[in-house]
């Protein structure tokens, strides 16, 4: 090959381009980059990157003889992470302009958008967030180049000498010298997009006319050419957040903001945040008198009031009666525990920065628990088993206490003292594969009865630093991905993500406005047995270990219950309502009448009241309609006369005349089968 000629391999077909060429000028003379250019695989769309030889390049990356070149849409997973890094980067240049004495922190690219930490000298307000988006259409406008330049160690010491937080990333203090990991330690993998590999690299920002630096942050890209590539961008709000991530650094100030390849798909998504925000189960807890965090109990610690706590007792006792079913045996353990079970465990080695201080009592150490599985093993030790006996499902609602930061705690859904559904499984090594497929056809047939209907799963294969044999994970992994397989679930598997002690199955959920949750998890633990030491007894007479699954179906009822409360926008289906029907009398003259009705409907079980109250009777249909109810019985003279009732549907929608009996018995059934209207 001629020294001013390469051989490249673009989008899978052999080429040979001039030395000097560029990955975007390699694509523009295959139809694929520059203006109009697509990548025509599924979710691609324009092309504003590369991937050379599988890392991500600029289209401004020279190649070499023999690179691979694939392109990289705008749309696609790693597209829309470049898009978002640069509006970013767009955020940032602005905030600088209009605040020059404003330090960077980092801004990596995050689901659905991105954010950029500021140290600034008051906060953002509102009104800041507008004129910050101005200005940042204005640089959209401008369609400033994105430079990429790589710089030593002394260089970027020397540029960035007024952003301490970039210098602390790379280890350095202003004039080259090093400044050691600081309070955060080791780079995390959101920073890991400003300092990246070997090289250290320079954004830069170029004036379009005269190619003066505008503005330059330390990054690894790539980004997109141009800021005028950024199709649609909006700023969401602003919040405190420290310094990578610890109490102990200063407190920065971050922007959130989100970004999009089509002013639709943007429209679209800000649509299902404002619906998200309608539905947020913190304003619908308070709204409908379902829970509350008072202050005098500490954060992320709920108290479930009257209506909570019925719904909540419905959700746990419909689950005990499946688990029942399924053959698992009900058990119950502490809240908390001496040291020395979380020592044998491996919890205070591996758990300990997450758990709640400990107590001195009687001179032993206690802690309050953050896991029900050491219990759980000490039950099944607690006297000799046989083969005979497993596999042995062991089943407890168990409250557990997980020291969570406040900037994580978030409502029901992220709490620091929470009951889980859990369960843990003692099975022999030849049961293994089928008691996974069986346990995971469980989580998703019970998942649905709750009127969840699109799930997902993730494969968590063992990481690089693990503990075990390597042919224990191989087998663990065969088995997980076996019950997958024979569950039919659509599911991805993620190399390398699993916790180092077990692979795992995440189940994921898809709600009502399309949001994931990830819900249920079923981990093979080959470690603690082997750490406590249990065994059963063979057919053959000798001692053998048991393989244990973990297993969280709801992860936990606190949890569940917000997503549930979300999902359903706080209109619970009968059978979960915790008032099922109200009594609206037209009149106090017709009030002992529904008193009756009422009556006959506690005998079979549904949950209704009576609205004697003094309001009028259209204000009473208003306060059934904010509280949900699914039925609302009216009655008048005509009604009274007649024995029925005008059945009015949460909807609106109304039947006059229906007599007493068929209306109990229409609530009745929609409760028994569980309907989901």
């Amino acid at each position: 090959m001629p020294a001013d000629k390469l051989h490249i391999t673009l989008a899978g077909r052999e080429h040979v381009v001039a030395a000097g060429t560029t990955a975007g000028e390699a694509m523009a003379a295959d139809g694929l980059a520059g203006d109009g250019g697509r990548d025509a695989r599924p979710g691609g769309g324009e092309v504003i990157a590369a991937r050379v030889n599988g890392l991500l390049r600029d289209l401004a990356h020279p190649l070499a003889d023999g690179d691979v070149v694939e392109p990289v849409g705008i749309g696609s997973a790693d597209g829309l992470a470049i898009l978002r890094h640069s509006a970013a980067h767009v955020l940032a240049q602005a905030v600088q302009e209009i605040r020059p004495g404003a330090r960077l922190g980092i801004g990596p690219p995050v689901e659905n958008g991105f954010y950029y930490d500021f140290d600034v000298d008051r906060p953002f307000s509102p009104d800041d967030l507008k004129q910050i988006e101005q200005r940042m259409r204005r640089i959209v406008r401008e369609r400033q180049p994105f430079r990429r330049r790589v710089v030593s160690p002394e260089q970027a010491a020397a540029e960035l000498a007024a952003e301490p937080y970039k210098l602390e990333l790379i280890g350095l203090k202003a004039g080259g010298g090093a400044a050691g990991q600081g309070a955060g330690g080791a780079v995390s993998a959101e920073e890991s997009v400003e300092v990246g590999g070997a090289e250290l690299t320079i954004y830069e920002n170029l004036d379009p006319a005269t190619g003066q630096v505008r503005w330059k942050d330390l990054c690894r890209g790539p980004h997109l050419p141009d800021t005028g590539r950024v199709p649609a961008f909006a700023l969401l709000r602003s919040s405190g957040a420290y310094w990578r991530g610890s109490e102990r650094n200063p407190q920065l100030q971050r922007i959130y903001g989100t970004a999009w390849p089509s002013r639709e798909e943007q429209d679209a998504y800000l649509a299902m945040l404002a619906e998200a925000e309608r539905r947020d189960h913190r304003r619908l807890g308070a709204e409908l008198d379902l829970f509350s965090f008072p202050e005098q109990i500490g954060s992320g610690l709920p108290v479930f009031h009257p209506k909570g706590g019925t719904i909540r007792r419905i959700m746990e006792d419909y689950s005990r009666r499946r688990h029942e079913e399924a053959g698992y045996e009900f058990v119950n353990t502490p809240h908390i525990t001496k040291a020395a079970l979380f020592e044998t465990s491996g919890h205070l080695d591996w758990y300990a920065e997450s758990m709640y201080p400990p107590m001195e009592m009687e001179g032993a150490t206690y802690y309050p628990k953050p896991m029900n599985c050491p219990m759980h093993i000490l039950i099944y030790a607690s006297r000799g088993r046989s083969y005979r006996e497993l596999p042995l499902r062991l089943f407890e609602f168990g409250t557990v206490y997980r020291f969570e930061k406040s900037g994580v705690v978030h409502g029901l859904t992220r709490a620091r003292g929470f009951t889980q559904d859990d369960a843990h499984i003692f099975c022999r090594p030849d049961q293994l594969e089928d008691e996974l497929a069986s346990l995971l056809d469980f989580v998703v047939g019970l998942l649905r009865d709750y009127g969840l209907t699109e799930f997902e799963a993730e494969l968590s294969t063992r990481p690089e630093r693990f503990v075990g044999e390597i042919a224990e994970w191989d087998r663990a992994e065969a088995a997980l991905k076996h019950a997958l397989d024979a569950s039919g679930l659509r599911y991805v598997i993620a190399e390398g993500e699993g916790a180092f002690y077990a692979p795992k199955i995440d189940v994921h959920v898809k709600d009502a406005i399309g949001r994931r949750w990830q819900l249920s998890t079923l981990q093979v633990d080959f470690q603690e047995p082997g750490r406590f030491g249990i065994e059963y007894t063979a057919a053959d007479g000798t001692r053998q270990r048991p393989h244990m699954i973990h297993r969280a179906l709801f992860g936990s009822i606190e949890r569940f219950f917000g997503i549930l409360v979300e999902h359903y926008a706080g209109a619970f289906p009968p059978w979960l309502a915790p008032v099922q029907a109200v009594g609206i009398p037209i009149s106090d003259a017709h009030v002992p009448y529904l008193h009756d009705v009422a009556a006959r409907m506690r005998g079979r079980g549904l949950r209704v009241q009576v609205d004697a109250s003094d309001d009028r009777m259209q204000k009473k249909i208003r306060n059934a309609q904010r509280q949900k109810v699914p039925y609302m019985l009216l009655a008048g003279d005509a009604d009274v006369a007649a024995g029925a009732v005008s059945f009015r549907y949460r909807d609106g929608t109304q039947r006059n005349g229906v007599p007493v009996e068929e209306a109990i018995e229409e609530i009745a059934a929609a409760v028994e089968r569980r309907s989901q209207v």
